[in-house]
């Protein structure tokens, strides 16, 4: 495994430990050259996913670009790095158990925001405001509207 900084390609592992969820390996690594310690996660993988972009594009799918949009969402958030990786988890475990192979930005995107709305409502509407683009501050006030209304076939419809 390369070191992330120095970019040498031998470490050690010192530890290793299954995940909260057990979807992953946690590898403690030491730089054979710097001696910096680092983290490796290792999980196994079903199927190579495309994405295919609302451009057209298609592109490989990329578990760390999701959880970068992640992180930006729950920023200052009290949530614990370990619900973001479960989260993480879950998606992708839904999206490669799926059965396609090509899975479309908006199911993605679907996906996230039905798992943020369960987690942190302000993490939510980060996410909703980046994914649905908003440009005014209206839209805002109309999606905070929306979410607080029942689903269709909700109790109580």
């Amino acid at each position: 495994m390369r070191c992330p900084f120095c970019q040498n390609e031998d470490s050690q592992v010192k530890d290793s430990r299954p995940t909260e969820d057990g979807a992953a390996i946690r590898r403690r690594r030491q730089c054979d050259r710097c001696g910096s310690r680092f983290t490796t996660f290792e999980r196994v993988q079903l199927r190579d996913l495309i994405v295919l972009k609302r451009s057209g594009r298609r592109v490989p799918f990329d578990r760390d670009k999701l959880a970068r949009s992640l992180q930006v969402a729950l920023r200052k958030r009290p949530i614990e790095p370990e619900q973001i990786e479960q989260m993480i988890s879950g998606i992708v475990r839904k999206l490669e158990s799926s059965g396609e192979s090509e899975i479309t930005s908006e199911t993605i995107g679907e996906m996230v925001m039905d798992a943020l709305a369960n987690l942190d409502p302000v993490a939510y509407v980060r996410y909703a405001s980046v994914y649905r683009d908003f440009k005014e501050t209206s839209d805002f006030a109309d999606f905070i509207e929306e979410a607080g209304k029942p689903k269709r076939g909700a109790k109580g419809d």
